[in-house]
């Protein structure tokens, strides 16, 4: 049936928020616009005059779809190149949804999504749906088609690994701004002992270049080899400007809630490195720079006022 201007008004009121739970599913924002797509041409094929309630029938489409990308993806990432990390995004980006609550916030930080990875993909589905968007447990086992009783049993499942997980600490944007400013003076200074302060023991850091730009396929863990890598990181050296095409500059800013570092080189975001912050210090870098997970943080980036960066020349 053809829809109506007002059926496409009522998909088009609902499309945020069903990117943002697709993004969360699925750790991609192209993936998520594919499956927002694809919701809406079911949309468009259904008689939409008998859907009760359409934000929950568009929920329950959506959800299933990126639950059947999710187990396909698992056997794609099984070959993947390297560390498998999410596509980042940066401050503004409206697929980041609701931050009105810790709870919201903390489910789209970098450092939750790389571990929601490691749910089957029923938990996160409910963890996503009732802990970032506060669907009650008779929605989401109307979505899922579950019990009430089995989503609330996954859920305290789901909550419980992610939270053995992660020690997240939020940061406001002064205190951000003055990580990352102590950061790239301890990783510009050519010595080890000023990272190894600012870091926790257990620290790590992971990189994704997707095999197209290199990066270690294991990660950097305890904070002396952690230091170590981020010290030679920043070496200047003419191996990295001909790898890169140049000298990017670097910003301070925010990717998923999260203090980032960026490197810009010509306006394209070539790297987003997040960093999880901790009580005790700085707890991991997540550091993407496969250029396929960059190219919507390079649109956002050049729409937005960034001010002036912290280094001219990152090496």
């Amino acid at each position: 049936m053809a829809l109506t201007m007002s059926d496409v008004d009522r998909f088009e009121a609902s499309r945020p928020r069903l990117e943002a739970i697709a993004y969360r599913l699925l750790g991609s924002a192209s993936e998520a616009e594919d499956a927002v797509q694809e919701t809406f041409l079911r949309w468009q094929a259904a008689d939409v005059d008998r859907v009760e309630v359409p934000e929950a029938w568009l929920t329950k489409v959506l959800t299933n779809l990126c639950l059947n990308q999710l187990t396909s993806a698992r056997v794609r990432r099984e070959t993947y190149v390297g560390q498998w990390l999410p596509e980042p995004l940066l401050a503004g980006d409206p697929m980041l949804g609701p931050a009105d609550t810790v709870e919201q916030r903390e489910s789209v930080s970098y450092a939750v999504l790389a571990l929601l990875e490691r749910l089957s993909p029923s938990e996160r589905a409910v963890y996503v749906l009732r802990e970032a968007f506060e669907y009650p447990h008779r929605e989401i086992a109307e979505i899922l088609d579950l019990t009430e009783a089995a989503s609330q049993q996954i859920f305290h499942r789901a909550k419980k690994h992610v939270a053995e997980g992660r020690a997240r600490t939020e940061v406001d944007e002064a205190a951000a701004r003055r990580i990352v400013d102590e950061f790239l003076a301890a990783a510009t200074s050519g010595r080890t002992e000023p990272l190894v302060r600012l870091l926790t023991q257990d620290a790590i850091a992971i990189g994704d270049g997707g095999g197209k730009i290199p990066a270690r396929a294991k990660a950097f863990e305890g904070a002396v080899a952690v230091a170590k890598f981020m010290r030679g990181l920043f070496k200047p050296s003419e191996a990295k400007r001909a790898l890169t095409g140049g000298s990017p500059q670097i910003y301070g800013s925010f990717a998923n809630g999260d203090p980032a570092i960026l490197a810009v080189l010509d306006g394209r975001v070539i790297g987003v490195m997040c960093l999880e912050v901790t009580a005790e210090g700085i707890a991991g870098f997540r550091n993407q720079v496969n250029p396929d997970k960059l190219e919507r943080a390079t649109r956002v980036w050049a729409a937005e006022d960034h001010g002036e960066p912290l280094l001219l020349s990152a090496f």
